[in-house]
């Protein structure tokens, strides 16, 4: 799960990370109100949407360069003046914003967080919690150059990012930290103060279950200070059960529709931007289907997981779900049974078919416990259900699903 900048510096500054003056709002006049009540002084205008990249996008249809360059306009902007404020607050609150991470339609940005800018940047750095996979530990991984720039430095020059491993039951060590803090350059007073901040970030991390909690960038001020000047933070969704509080933070707005209905169906799906819907059970099937697609010339509409035990409704609401995506041609089912039977999986996709009814051509393949009974219930279906086809095994299931969505 996914917040918002301004929720993720409110949790770093509830544990002792220093933060810049901030207010969300959600109308132009709101953006001014703020300006006025920082005595008109600069600002930073920041879009609140769930997307990396937001300096360097670009306002669909406002007719304006992206942020990056001469006179452009993204989700961020330092202004100075108060119609600039004006002016700006309510270009993003009217145009989507596109990125590298949005997509050609970009995202609604419908809160922006206006920023006290008293002070300039004088040097910015990157930190982050996550956890490392390699040694099976959180790690807190740090870089002298942070900024927009942070993924170049990451590819073209790894050497410069720092990890320290950190013990999850005794947290993030004071040596650990003024390590760290000493590694990004930072001197005198402003070590304390980095120290802190990289302290409310492991708690974090560790408190919250997250799967990611970074900063960028972590800056130090012209006034001497050291503050998070940029927050993001994602929540492990299978632990949300336990932080109500985190929970609460869910902005469902700004999530995909079709991955919400999912959810709350108890499958896993995710949106991508082929053309060939994939109905699948297990994560490592799924994954194996859709390489299979590829390799034979289609590409996949979505990630569909319905789990060990396929019901008719998750079926059903799996194929209204992979059918309510305008650009699926064909759909191929894949389906491994064992908890859940061939024969059983086949009467599901038979009710389904009956209830939402093909649309596109369907091509089924069924492997494992009562596999001949199965397609023999959807051979007899075969003329109610003519878009619906079997194959034999996966590769002549790719081959048949990815002619028949050309076709």
């Amino acid at each position: 799960m996914k917040i918002h900048e301004y929720q993720a510096k409110e949790l770093l500054a509830a544990r002792g990370a220093a933060v810049p003056k901030g207010v969300v709002v959600s109308t132009a006049a709101e953006a001014v109100q703020a300006f006025d009540d920082f005595g008109g002084k600069p600002v930073v205008l920041k879009a609140q949407v769930h997307t990396g990249g937001r300096g360097k996008g670009e306002l669909k249809g406002s007719g304006l360069p992206a942020g990056d360059k001469e006179g452009g306009l993204g989700g961020v902007k330092y202004l100075r003046k108060r119609e600039d404020v004006a002016r700006v607050a309510e270009l993003m609150l009217k145009y989507p914003l596109v990125t590298l991470q949005t997509g050609e339609e970009g995202q609604k940005i419908q809160k922006l967080l206006v920023v006290e800018a008293t002070t300039d940047i004088k040097r910015e750095v990157y930190a982050s919690m996550f956890l490392d996979r390699e040694i099976g530990l959180p790690s807190l991984m740090v870089c002298a150059e942070g900024g927009v720039d942070i993924e170049t430095v990451a590819h073209e020059t790894p050497e410069k990012i720092i990890k320290e491993p950190v013990d999850p039951d005794m947290g993030l060590q004071p040596f650990q930290a003024r390590k760290l803090a000493f590694a990004l350059g930072f001197t005198g007073d402003q070590v304390g103060q980095a120290e802190a901040i990289l302290f409310a970030l492991s708690r974090l991390f560790l408190e919250k279950d997250c799967s990611l909690a970074e900063i960028n960038p972590l800056a130090l001020m012209s006034d001497g200070k050291v503050m998070a000047v940029d927050g993001k933070v994602d929540f492990d969704d299978n632990a949300l059960f336990r932080h109500p509080d985190i929970a609460k933070l869910r902005d469902e707005t700004e999530e995909n529709p079709a991955e919400l209905r999912a959810g709350r169906a108890g499958l896993t799906y995710i949106s991508l931007t082929g053309t060939i819907g994939c109905l699948v059970n297990g994560a490592g099937l799924a994954m194996s289907t859709m390489d299979i697609i590829h390799h034979h010339g289609g590409s996949p509409a979505n990630f569909l997981d319905v789990g060990g035990g396929v019901t008719a409704e998750g079926a059903i609401e799996a194929f209204r779900i992979i059918l309510g995506d305008p650009r699926v041609k064909g759909v191929l089912v894949n389906i491994f049974g064992g908890i859940a039977k061939c024969d059983l999986v086949a009467e599901a996709l038979v009710k389904a078919g009956r209830e939402v009814g093909f649309r596109v051509p369907v091509v089924v393949r069924l492997e494992g416990t009562n596999v001949e009974k199965a397609r023999e219930i959807l051979a007899a279906a075969q003329k109610e259900l003519p878009m619906m086809q079997t194959a034999t095994d996966l590769t002549d299931a790719a081959k048949k699903v990815v002619a028949a969505s050309k076709g």
